[in-house]
């Protein structure tokens, strides 16, 4: 039986260790976490950090595996392409992996290679942006170099704030280096984002998106997508023909990429960030049920060397997904729906139960849950989402 290794058990991971399972894969999975729950769905267990190297190629000489893969993991992404790198296993080149992780060589290769970018610093000291402000113009984007979700990042419209979001950064960087990039101001009304999928250095999915935020919570922080992307043809071609060039310049062959760039003013594309895996928050199930095709099966196929389903059907539109999330701290009490929007859900995926502690949504993370929905048109779909808070409530326990 061929071996899979699997770095990271989250809830949202564990769908790539059962689809692994179904295809009849051995499951060999690494977390650092004691209460993942993927130790419970996959065949081998070891309690490590899936951002050491070293352990995570020692774990895989010892299992003889056949494939790695880091799904909708952006810390672990690079460590599954360095372990299969050493082994020759299937992979995409461990230096763009590199740079795609790591936003201070992920802005140094867009301007490298003639992207649009906006200007960006990196520093290792707090204290250190203080003295270079004047070589941006506000408002200001402060996040760390290697996080993703939105961890960590804040936007700056005067510098009073500047320390503390600098502190802010450096609490989620893993190697305590943050950036300073000017904030680009979109043209259309959302941000484009969700996943691609390469096969054979050739985009054959393109799932891209709108992005929602939730301005009463964090502007930053993604709380759903939908599609269609609302772009004119052109606009979304200029996406299109970004992302390719991109794929071609680092050398991409196959798998997962999850993507979010904006349209500026004057028409110009900016990749803002572009990992080399799937989407977190279900976006490959909401894909799913876009194009007709398993997303996760064809990721774990890429990653074992075995050609995944490459017919990909034409989009249904009108589809979307509302993350759920909490205002305040609190216990869980539950979540209500309105009959409008009730009418329009398709699955909802409910990670507490009541008494559960929830936490602010400042960061993707802090999800309580993911609600699907299928809508009847564009207009339907708009208006729902549009007053979302109007249609979701979440409910506390004292």
């Amino acid at each position: 039986m061929k071996k899979l290794l699997l770095l990271g058990g989250s809830a949202q991971q564990v769908v790539a260790i059962e689809t692994a399972k179904r295809l009849g894969y051995y499951t060999v999975l690494c977390d650092y976490l004691t209460d993942n729950p993927g130790q419970y769905a996959a065949d081998m267990f070891y309690l490590l950090s899936t951002t050491d190297k070293q352990a995570m190629l020692d774990v895989a000489k010892q299992e003889q595996i056949d494939g790695v893969i880091a799904y909708a993991s952006d810390p672990a992404a690079p460590t599954a392409a360095y372990v299969a790198e050493q082994l020759g296993l299937p992979t995409n080149p461990y230096s763009s992996v590199d740079i795609l992780c790591n936003k201070d060589k992920f802005r140094a290769f867009l301007r490298e290679n003639g992207f649009n970018t906006p200007l960006a610093r990196g520093y290792s000291d707090a204290d250190a942006p203080q003295a270079e402000t004047e070589l941006f113009t506000l408002p200001v984007i402060v996040k760390p170099v290697d996080s993703s979700g939105s961890k960590g990042a804040t936007v700056l419209h005067s510098w009073e704030g500047l320390k503390e979001a600098a502190d802010f950064a450096f609490s989620f960087s893993r190697g305590k280096r943050i950036v300073i990039e000017e904030f680009i101001e979109k043209k259309h009304p959302y941000l484009i984002g969700g996943d691609i999928f390469v096969w054979d250095g050739k985009v054959i999915m393109w799932g891209l998106m709108n992005c929602h935020r939730d301005a009463n919570v964090n502007p930053l922080v993604p709380v759903g997508k939908s599609y269609p992307p609302e772009l004119s043809e052109d606009d979304l071609q200029k996406v299109k023909d970004t992302l390719q060039t991109m794929v071609d310049k680092l050398r991409i062959g196959f798998g997962a990429m999850n993507v979010e760039l904006v349209i500026d003013k004057n028409g110009r594309v900016f990749p803002i960030d572009v990992g080399p895996r799937n989407g977190g928050n279900m976006i490959p199930d909401l894909l799913g049920y876009i194009f007709g095709v398993d997303v996760v099966e064809m990721t774990v196929k890429a990653a074992m060397g075995v050609t995944p389903c490459l017919a990909v059907n034409d989009p249904v539109p009108y589809y979307a997904t509302h993350n759920l999330h909490a205002d305040r701290y609190g216990h869980f009490g539950g979540v209500r729906f309105s009959a409008e929007a009730e009418q329009y859900i398709i699955k909802k995926c409910i990670y507490k139960n009541p008494g559960d502690r929830v936490r602010y949504f400042d960061n993707a993370a802090k999800a309580l849950g993911i609600v699907f929905f299928k809508f009847d048109s564009a207009e339907t779909m708009n208006r729902i989402l549009g007053s979302i808070n109007e249609h979701i409530t979440i409910e506390y326990t004292e």
